[in-house]
Order: C-alpha cells, then structure tokens, then sequence
C-alpha cells in the first residue's frame, strides 16, 4: 500500500522533531532553524557521499585524501545526535558550516584547485548560513569571516605549491564535474523544497491562527453583549422593586379584609375562595421577593444592615413560624441550641431569611419525619463562625445533583418539583445571602435517608462581592474595613454598609 504524502509528511517531522531539545522547540522560529538543520545533516550527507564515491571510481589512484573526504561527509551525520544530547544549537551551526567549508575546499586543493569541478558546493555555504542562522547579522559576519580565513588558508597553499596535480584525465574531470554540480543541485533543490514547505506550513498556521483570533474577538463581543444585557435585566428588576410589591400588597391587603368579612357573615364557601387568593398572593409576593433579591445582589446593589443579634431569640421565632408548615406534613421540628450561643454581629435579616429558606426546604420534602434545628460556635477571635444546621429524614438527594443543587431555578428532579412544589430559588438566594456575608451554605445528603444543610457564617463581619459563580470561596474585604467593622460590633451600634462598598 501506497503511503499519502501527509502521512510521510508528519513522520519525517516526527523523525526530525526528536532531535530538537525542549527549550529550541518551544520558540516556533527557533524550531524551524533546527528543523532545516536537521533535514540538511539527515540527508544531505546520501548526496554529498556520491562526490567522493565518484572520486574512488573515477581516479585511477584514489589515495587518503578521498577517505578524509568521505569521513567529513558522513560527519554530518553525528551533528544531530550531539544537538539532541547537549543543545547549542548556533554552536553547532557553525562548527557545521565550518565542516563543509572544509570539505569543499579540501576537494578543491586536490582536485583541480580554483578549477576544481567541486568548487560549485561553495554556493551551497551562504544558503546554509540563511538556513541555519536565519536573520541575526553577527553570525552572518562570523560565517563570512571563516569563510575569508579558510579561503586565504586554501589560497596559502596553493600558492606554496603544496597542491599537486590529479591524476586522473580530463574526460574523468569532466566526468567528476557532471557528477559535482547534479548533486549540489540535488542539495540545494531539497534544502529549497523542505524550506518552501515550511513557509507553506507557517502560512497556513498563521491563517488558522488570524480565524482563531477573528473567533475570539466575535466571542469576547458576544460575552460582553451578553453580560450588557444580563446587567440591564437585573438592574431593571432590582428597580422593579416597587412597581411589582405594591400591587401584590393591594391584592394580598383587599383579600385579607374580605376574608374578615366573610368570616363575619360566616359565609364558609366565599372564606374558602378568598383564602385560596390569599394564600396565592402571599406565594407570588415571596417569589416575587426572591427574584428582586437575586437581581439585587447579581447587579451589587444589596445592602446588608450590620448590627448585634442574639442567635437563641432568632431561632426560636423560626422554629415558630414553620412549625405549623411542619405540622400539615405530620413532622417533628426540635430545636437544640446551647444556653450560651450568645450573639453576633451581622445582617440579622438576611441571616433569618437564610435560615427560613433552608427550613422551607426541610419542610416542604419532608413526610412524616423528623427536622431538627442545632446551633454551635467554631473558631476562635477572627475565625469564629456560628454554625446553623438543619437536618431532616426527608426524600434526600441523589449525589449526581448536588453540584447543581445551588443554581437558580434548580429543583432535584421533574417528578419531585410537581409532587412537592417549588421554584428552584430558594437555597440559591439563601447560599447568596450568607456569602454576601462572608459565609457559606453545605449540605449533606443520601437519597431517601435525608438531608444536612449547614448555614455558615463569621461571628464578626468578614464581607465578600457576591457572584454568580458558587465553586468560589467568599472574599475578604480589605484590613481597613474589617478593622472598622469589628470596632463597630464591639460598640453594638449598627451599621449599613452596601456589597459595592467592599471595593473602596
């Protein structure tokens, strides 16, 4: 089978590239020097082998001369090994040009001289100085100096009368001349084929590269389009703020006067439709707030009202308002807190927000279990945290979603989001809040055993710029802010301080 010309492409580049050390490779010009190096000093010494062949054939008395002939050709072929093993590539470059000078100029001082039928090899000496040594100007003149002194060594010589005639004929010479000029055409003409596929090859890459480039700059506008409009949405919904409340209010408000009247007239069927309004408004209203809260700490307009709150009051009056939510699923909700949990400082509205989020959740896929309330201290000075954990016997999650489990609009699966309800909101604003404060949420779970959700927060202020991303770890402000606000916790005053302040 015949191999592709691609395929017998890649393997020569395959042959050639072992020999290039890691640091020439990786400069792409540097790799393409090595590249023509190599190819030259693979292959170069099968054509330049057949002159001194010639020589042996063609002269009637072929002495040590065709021999040290030969063995400088077949040199050529260490040279690659010795970069591989030492580098030096410019080093190397040299001492090779300075090899065929030799070579040419040896065969000339025993061939004919100046009209020696080697002497076109010269040509070949400028072309692998370009080759070789690319544009750097000081090697260049390196190479014309050597080129001057083995010249003027060659012409010493020559001069004194040293050379001597050759023994062979003129038909031989005319003979070893054809035989000269066929292979360094041969040299040159593949030294000129492997460089105009390397530029073709450089060419193509620098085309793929300009699409490569053209494609990132139409991805970084579509990314910039696309967070231009994500900022304009949450701005408007974080503005929103107003326009969508106060109707809910008016509906949530009449609704809630004409269930006291029909309470009154004891008018049980019309009670039971205006409960139902009721009870939609109230629903709406918190999505509605949960969707403006989300908006606000995407857009960095969050504020959090930092002052000191007792833990124990606010749990107990958690556990007071679900407990009715607990009771219609048949569950057991406990509280176990130390006497001593004492107080902190932080948002004590977006705290209790949290938590209710996480208790929502407890109840809402739980059936006749248990959920319990535990709260503890961890750490000490800086580092104390207030550990909130909510464990439940409910449905559980599957491991495969708990990465997910955090994201907006992420309920556990399709069949538990139409037999237990909900919008996917709720962890991931309450996850929000507590980062906004410095904290964290995390959960543990095993299907169809229950659920461990655990709220995190520092007992003094440590702020973190929210974002949207929840594999990242909350922030530090800088010193001069957690210095401030730790003062200000040890004062008991309260303090507002927006998220976008973080960055002063």
């Amino acid at each position: 089978m015949a191999i592709s010309f691609p395929t017998s492409q890649a393997a020569l580049n395959d042959l050639v590239d072992w020999f290039i050390p890691a640091e020439l490779a990786a400069d792409r010009e540097m790799r393409k020097q090595a590249r023509m190096f190599l190819i030259s000093h693979l292959f170069g010494p099968f054509i330049g082998n057949v002159v001194p062949l010639a020589l042996y054939i063609l002269d009637p008395k072929p002495g040590f001369e065709v021999v040290v002939l030969a063995a400088s050709i077949t040199g050529f072929w260490i040279f690659p090994f010795v970069l591989r093993a030492i580098g030096h590539y410019y080093l190397l470059a040299l001492i090779s040009i300075q090899n065929l000078m030799f070579c040419i100029l040896w065969s000339c001082f025993f061939y004919g001289g100046v009209t020696s039928p080697t002497l076109p090899w010269v040509l070949t000496i400028p072309l692998l100085a370009f080759f070789y040594l690319g544009s750097a100007p000081r090697l260049r003149l390196i190479v014309l100096g050597m080129f001057a002194l083995n010249f003027a060594v060659f012409w010493g010589f020559l001069q004194a009368g040293y050379a001597s005639e050759p023994a062979m004929d003129f038909a031989a010479l005319q003979g070893l001349g054809l035989v000269s000029t066929v292979a360094a055409s041969l040299y040159v003409t593949m030294m000129a084929l492997f460089y105009a596929k390397v530029l073709a090859s450089q060419g193509e890459l620098e085309t793929e590269m300009r699409g490569h480039l053209a494609t990132a700059a139409e991805l970084r506008r579509a990314t910039e389009e696309a967070e231009r409009a994500g900022a304009a949405k949450a701005d408007f919904l974080a503005k929103m703020s107003h326009e969508l409340r106060t109707p809910l209010n008016a509906v949530i408000g009449y609704s809630q006067i004409l269930l006291e009247d029909a309470a009154d007239e004891d008018d049980a069927e019309t009670a039971s439709d205006l409960e139902r309004i009721h009870s939609a408004g109230h629903h709406l209203l918190r999505l509605v707030n949960e969707v403006l809260d989300l908006s606000k700490i995407e857009a960095g307009m969050m504020e959090l009202h930092l002052e000191p709150i007792d833990v124990a009051p606010l749990l107990e009056e958690a556990i007071a308002q679900f407990t009715g939510a607990a009771e219609q699923g048949r569950n057991t909700l406990t509280l176990a807190s130390a006497p001593d949990i004492g107080g902190i400082v932080c948002d004590g509205g977006k705290l209790r927000q949290a938590l209710h989020q996480v208790l929502d959740n407890a109840t809402k896929f739980t059936r006749d279990g248990t959920i319990r309330v535990s709260a503890m201290r961890s750490g000490v000075g800086r580092a104390a945290t207030l550990l909130l954990r909510v464990e439940d016997s409910g449905i559980g999650i599957a491991e495969a979603q708990l990465p997910s489990l955090f994201e907006q609009f992420t309920v556990g699966d399709d069949s538990s989001a139409s037999k237990y309800g909900g919008t996917g909101l709720g962890l991931a604003l309450g996850r929000k809040l507590c980062r906004l404060m410095g904290g964290d949420i995390e959960v543990e779970s095993r299907e169809g055993v229950g659920s461990a959700f655990t709220i995190v927060v520092p007992t003094t202020p440590r702020l973190a710029v929210p974002n949207d991303r929840d594999d990242e770890k909350p922030g530090v402000p800088p010193d001069r802010f957690s210095r401030r606000l730790a003062a200000i916790a040890e004062r008991k005053s309260p303090m507002i301080m927006t998220a976008a302040q973080t960055h002063a």
